[in-house]
């Protein structure tokens, strides 16, 4: 089972969606009860774009092991690619719940709600992002975010 999970995490690292996902569907099948090989699998529909697919995995994987903070954070990333900003926003929040040092999350959220117009709220996250990150190229894109005149005035 693990064999099938590293693989599945090889070709994810090389973007070789369809292949990780068959990959890691092999692990799934020979434990069903695998939280982190939902959460990959879900990760690379989200990648391909398949989002229903990717909320599907991260549900089962939050069933699975309900204190998975990054299960929370790709469900909350897929709602955010289907424009359903209130569960992005609700996923996120659940993220740094519980990892209150959870940099993308807070990046993550903060989108939300600069798309859904709450600037206010979107400027909150973003600094959060900036205050907690420990990835430089992350904090530079929240950055740049907090420089978008709809920000600045907030």
């Amino acid at each position: 089972m693990e064999e099938y999970l590293h693989r599945g995490v090889a070709y994810f690292d090389k973007e070789e969606y369809d292949k990780a996902i068959a990959e890691v569907t092999r692990a799934i099948k020979l434990d069903p009860n695998y939280a982190l090989a939902y959460y990959i699998r879900g990760v690379a529909y989200g990648k391909k774009g398949e989002y229903d697919r990717a909320i599907r995995d991260c549900d089962r994987a939050i069933e699975l092991d309900p204190n998975y903070a990054e299960a929370y954070l790709s469900r909350g990333a897929a709602y955010l690619e289907k424009r359903q900003y209130d569960r992005a926003i609700r996923d996120c929040d659940r993220a740094v719940e519980l990892d209150p040092n959870y940099a993308l999350a807070y990046f993550t959220e903060g989108i939300a709600w600069y798309r859904e117009g709450l600037y206010y709220n979107a400027l909150a996250k973003l600094r959060k992002c900036i205050e907690v990150s420990q990835d430089p190229s992350l904090t530079q894109r929240a950055e740049q975010l907090l420089e978008e005149p709809k920000l600045m005035g907030a």
